[in-house]
């Protein structure tokens, strides 16, 4: 396989898992009746709106519907792909229910 070609299978590879990423993220705020597009503009004040996020919430089920998913499994999810700042509003939101 050449080069370019490898890579740009990796881009793909890692573009697919960070969809998964943010769809955990959506679904998570979901499960816990937050707002995914506000915990992330706390997290990202400067960034507008994520086309990738808007997606993955349209790709949210109702609370009823999902599978439960664990406050450190989203938080090890979101630091395998450096998301620091949202790990640390995600930990605010944890430590606000407890």
């Amino acid at each position: 396989m050449y080069s370019k070609e490898l890579e740009e299978k990796i881009i793909q590879h890692y573009q697919g898992e960070e969809k998964m990423m943010i769809l955990v993220f959506a679904q998570w705020c979901v499960n816990h009746d937050l707002n995914p597009e506000e915990l992330y503009l706390r997290a990202y004040p400067n960034q507008s709106s994520n086309p990738a996020l808007r997606e993955a919430i349209e790709l949210t089920v109702p609370k009823e519907e999902a599978g439960e998913i664990a406050d450190q499994t989203l938080l090890g999810v979101l630091s395998l792909f450096g998301n620091d700042d949202l790990a640390f509003v995600v930990t605010e939101e944890i430590q606000k229910r407890k």
